[in-house]
């Protein structure tokens, strides 16, 4: 069982899981492209029963292309995004990997809204990819 612990830019929010990761994957959707003002959100997807939060977060209250919620969790101080949560998977916690203090060990594997992916952005070969979420 894997622990992967991490936090925000200014310290006020800290995490934990207690948990191996059910997916490592990257999300090229627009609303991932808004939200970390780059070309994609690289996610680590943990049992939501898992995840141990310390500090005041507030949400953004998104819809996905479903017509579901996702709930975007960030830090109210320094706006870093720290998680996720879509009701289309609603026992999993989308951790944004840029959060976690180690993340010498992750190694994407799929690539979902690869259909809005940057066009100068390279998908390794062997990674699932899927045009929108499978």
């Amino acid at each position: 069982m894997r622990e992967i612990i991490g936090g925000c830019l200014c310290g006020q929010v800290r995490f934990s899981v207690k948990a191996d990761p059910v997916l490592v994957g990257v999300c090229h959707c627009k609303n991932c492209q808004k939200q970390t003002g780059t070309a994609f959100s690289v996610l680590i997807g943990v049992p939501k029963s898992a995840l141990s939060t310390r500090g005041r977060m507030r949400s953004f209250h998104d819809t996905g292309d479903s017509g579901q919620a996702v709930e975007r969790n960030f830090c109210p101080e320094c706006g870093s995004p720290i998680f996720s949560e879509a009701a289309v998977m609603p026992d999993v916690a989308l951790i944004k990997a840029g959060t976690v203090d180690d993340t010498s060990w992750l190694a994407p594997t799929m690539h979902v809204y690869c259909d809005s992916r940057q066009p100068w952005i390279p998908i390794p070969e062997g990674s699932q990819q899927f045009p929108r979420m499978p």
